[in-house]
């Protein structure tokens, strides 16, 4: 009876072990099989960031030194010269004297002037009175008004012209030259028509002229900071700050003129020299670039193999634009921080 009782139980018992077995024995071999299958299909790569290539370009152009003022000082009035004060190389200040001109004729004109305003004064007080006691017409004695303000007039002016008899200086700076010497007769005038008297320059600081290439046109802006190299001054950099730029191209050229202005307070530069000024450009518009091991050229085109978030391999097709040795640069086709392989090889398979 108790075998009878324990034995089907017993035989259950041996058969869902062996169930169990072999279940857990089959799992154990898919699992191993799913181990050896991942471990067979991994493989190690090398990878790059594709990143913007945002480090500042190098742009170096010619350019010329001007004066931040230059002119040339013209007489105002005709004469000899009687003096003068001033000779190259002194520096001098706003307003300073710098020569004296002698205006015979002026001075001639302005006595008699002054004699002419006297009578017609005189003559206008006269027929005021008279036109007051109804003597003289009203008519005539406007008449004589009008001429003694004529005469006042004319007295003015010729003294402001004997004013010009002393020569100054408009603003602070250099005399660059000196054309006159002491009796030197001397025509009012400018340009072709009149005598230079003296060339004045201020180049405490200086400008500098550059036509910057439309390429790099839209990377200047005012405040730009630039250094100047002047082969005469060798290991010497000089700073300057773009001041102002023409704001559109030379159509001719293609090219914008920019200002750049170049403190001089130790006179070392001169205006008139030939240096070069190199800038340092932001580029806002970076383009993406890849190492130049990253670059596959496929019959599909050029290629960069990348990985996906998932841990895949992707053959993705771009577009190349410059070569920049090491580096090269992506136009289309592959998007900034995707990780690209170095030296790729064909094993590598699409997924």
């Amino acid at each position: 009876r108790s075998i009878a009782v324990w034995g089907p139980i017993a035989a259950v018992t041996f058969i869902a072990i062996l169930v169990i077995l072999g279940a857990w024995r089959r799992i154990s071999q898919r699992h191993d099989q799913k181990d050896f299958v991942q471990k067979t299909t991994q493989i190690q790569v090398n990878v790059a960031t594709a990143q913007r290539d945002a480090k500042p370009k190098e742009l170096v152009l010619p350019g010329t030194f001007q004066a931040f003022n230059q002119t040339t000082i013209f007489p105002r009035s005709n004469g000899y010269v009687k003096s003068w004060k001033v000779d190259i190389g002194d520096n001098v200040q706003a307003g300073q004297l710098l020569a004296e001109i002698a205006t015979p004729e002026v001075d001639q004109q302005l006595a008699q002037a002054r004699a002419q305003e006297e009578i017609a004064k005189l003559t206008a007080d006269r027929w005021r009175d008279l036109v007051q006691k109804n003597v003289v017409s009203k008519q005539e004695y406007d008449q004589n008004e009008k001429a003694y303000e004529a005469a006042k007039a004319n007295l003015q002016q010729l003294e402001k012209i004997q004013g010009f008899q002393q020569i100054v200086a408009p603003f602070a700076g250099k005399i660059s030259a000196r054309n006159i010497d002491v009796g030197t007769l001397v025509t009012a005038g400018t340009g072709n028509s009149g005598t230079p008297l003296f060339s004045m320059v201020q180049s405490d600081v200086l400008r500098v002229y550059v036509f910057v290439p439309q390429t790099n046109a839209a990377s200047m802006r005012e405040g730009l900071k630039a250094k100047i190299i002047v082969q005469e001054r060798p290991g010497q950099d000089f700073e300057g700050t773009v001041t102002r730029t023409a704001g559109a191209l030379d159509p001719t050229s293609r090219t914008m003129q920019v200002e750049v202005q170049v403190p001089n307070h130790d006179g070392t530069l001169y205006a008139g020299m030939y240096g070069q000024v190199k800038f340092l450009l932001p580029d806002d518009n970076a383009p993406i670039v890849v190492p130049a091991d990253a670059f596959v050229f496929r019959s599909q085109g050029p290629q960069v193999v990348t990985v996906t978030n998932d841990n895949r391999i992707h053959w993705q097709k771009i577009s190349v634009g410059r070569d920049f040795g090491t580096q090269l640069e992506v136009l289309d086709g592959l998007a900034e921080n995707t990780k690209v392989v170095i030296n790729p090889s064909d094993d590598l398979v699409e997924g």
